[in-house]
């Protein structure tokens, strides 16, 4: 995906989606391949970065003298960030799709959203070069990295892209003369290209990326979005109740009772820390394992078989684990 035509594959590509009540059994392959795929499920948070998003590319629409607003979805490993950017950045290539007229001609063709991963100790030429895979401009090894990022900053506008998701944005500690660099590339780019600039990366806040003088800066101009686990509940509303009875509902399983993952909320919030990505695994894995045992329903019991990420395993070790204290005498 951090190509145009591997986006575009990406975007074009039909989501999985559950079984029409009245369409034909799919086969067992068919069904292994759906569970491994399987749904993305609306959470808080990317309901709240589409609501933002969409704002924002408004609000910049037109602005011309400084870097635009832009958004950091922030929050520890395996909480949906990663997700919950791509859902978003399907939702406006498509949305565009739908609005622009067809090109004319090839050098017509407009490209709504880039997808960019920050490499790990990525130099500010590494990642203006990443800027520069994504559309293909073509770049030699003898071009500077203010060449790069000149010929960067014309064809993403010339292309008329207006929304660009930096991934993994973690990777860059401005502590560093060279991630001080790359952290100076991004601002030049949010000043120099027309579109709204979107970032994730595990606990930002508590990264380098916050502070001195490149971090006020950053702090200044982008909002930040929370994904964190998903809590039991929140008021009277019960998130993480609501997140597995949709994902219940999207299983192909020919014995599953509905209903029964919800009756484990307390014990599946506690096995995955309330993660949406540890808990899709988990039902995944169960899903598979049922259809391949037979069961075609999934139980505690089978929960309990599976092994998680190891993230997920020691915290919920921690969680249960009881301190051996004695009664003094």
């Amino acid at each position: 995906m951090t190509t145009w035509q591997g986006w575009q594959q990406f975007v074009r590509t039909p989501t999985p989606a559950p079984p029409a009540p009245d369409a034909p059994a799919r086969s067992i392959e068919e069904r292994l391949a759906y569970h491994s795929a399987f749904v993305t499920v609306r959470t808080p948070a990317i309901d709240t970065l589409a609501t933002s998003v969409r704002t924002l590319m408004v609000l910049g629409r037109y602005q011309q003298t400084t870097a635009r607003p832009s958004l950091i979805l922030t929050g520890p490993a395996a909480a949906g960030k990663t997700t919950a950017l791509l859902h978003v950045g399907r939702t406006c290539h498509l949305a565009h799709t739908r609005t622009a007229p067809p090109p004319g001609k090839p050098s017509d063709i407009q490209v709504p959203v880039a997808y960019v991963l920050v490499p790990p100790g990525a130099t500010a030429k590494i990642l203006a070069t990443e800027f520069a895979r994504y559309l293909g401009i073509p770049i030699t090894a003898r071009m500077t990295q203010a060449q790069i990022t000149e010929s960067v900053c014309h064809t993403y506008n010339q292309t008329g892209i207006r929304l660009v998701l930096i991934d993994e944005i973690h990777r860059v500690n401005p502590r560093t003369t060279t991630g001080a660099e790359t952290a100076d590339l991004i601002k030049d780019l949010t000043e120099r290209i027309q579109a709204t600039f979107v970032y994730a990366g595990i606990d930002v806040t508590q990264t380098p990326l916050f502070s001195g003088v490149r971090g006020a800066q950053l702090a200044g101009r982008a909002s930040l979005i929370q994904c964190g686990p998903l809590p039991a509940r929140l008021g009277n509303k019960h998130p993480f109740t609501d997140t597995i009875t949709d994902l219940e509902n999207a299983l192909d399983l020919h014995h599953h009772k509905p209903g029964t993952l919800p009756r484990h909320t307390t014990y599946l919030h506690q096995r995955t820390a309330g993660r949406i990505g540890s808990l899709t695994r988990l039902i995944r894995q169960a899903a598979i394992t049922a259809i391949h045992d037979g069961t075609e329903r999934i139980t505690k019991t089978a929960l309990d078989a599976i092994r998680l990420d190891h993230h997920a395993e020691t915290t919920n070790q921690t969680r249960t684990r009881t301190p051996n204290r004695r009664t003094p005498h």
